[in-house]
């Protein structure tokens, strides 16, 4: 691996992802588009873009990788609109970028219980953007399942903040896919699902990552 992509760079997750990948000697460059700038380094290569305005023709697209950690919330997007333009449209969006440029490995940060028959329009959204990133064709596709994430968030979320605490009280008596998934354990799951690159579709759990 010399060249990978990290879209959501600045989530919870997408933080740590960003650690490891600069940290990890498989890589030798990565590319973080984002709104704001990032502390500079060396191995970084950190384009300032807008998400409703990719530029699709930019260079920096071409890329062996790409893991994509965006995502939000219903409550943050303000209505279904704009939460499917982000957690489907910006992702897929990225996603043929980076295959279109000859990218052969792809990473994702789903949701337990991701499913396109979902009754649930947040779990229908996450299932429908596992399935046509599946349709694109990458040789090696890693989705990871997360259940409820753990971590420090940059920005508080009430009603997670309340599930969270509750999963921590209730743990030990939880079964393992409905414990809390630490996003650094969720991290690294994509890191080396995507440095390994093995053949067809691999899918992460929430049980494995509790």
């Amino acid at each position: 691996m010399s060249r990978i992509l990290i879209a959501g760079s600045t989530g919870l997750v997408g933080r740590h992802v960003l650690e490891r990948l600069l940290a990890d000697d498989r890589f030798v460059q990565v590319v973080a588009p984002t709104r704001r700038p990032l502390a500079p380094h060396p191995k970084l290569s950190n384009p300032i873009v807008d998400y409703d305005a990719l530029p699709l023709d930019a260079p920096w697209w071409e890329v062996d990788a790409a893991i994509s950690t965006l995502g939000t919330t219903l409550a943050q997007a303000g209505s279904r609109e704009a939460f499917r333009a982000i957690d489907h449209g910006y992702t897929l969006a990225i996603a043929r970028a980076v295959r279109d440029r000859g990218a052969t490995r792809f990473g994702l940060n789903s949701a337990l219980g991701a499913n396109t028959g979902s009754r649930s329009f947040y779990l229908r959204t996450k299932g429908e953007i596992e399935h046509d990133i599946e349709a694109i064709g990458f040789v090696s596709l890693v989705i990871v399942r997360p259940g409820l994430l753990g971590g420090e968030r940059a920005e508080a979320r009430t009603a997670e903040g309340i599930g969270l605490f509750v999963a921590k009280v209730m743990g030990p008596l939880l079964p393992p896919k409905w414990r809390i998934s630490q996003a650094t354990r969720v991290a690294a799951a994509l890191v080396d699902g995507v440095a390994k690159g093995l053949p067809g579709r691999l899918v992460v759990s929430s049980e494995e990552l509790a």
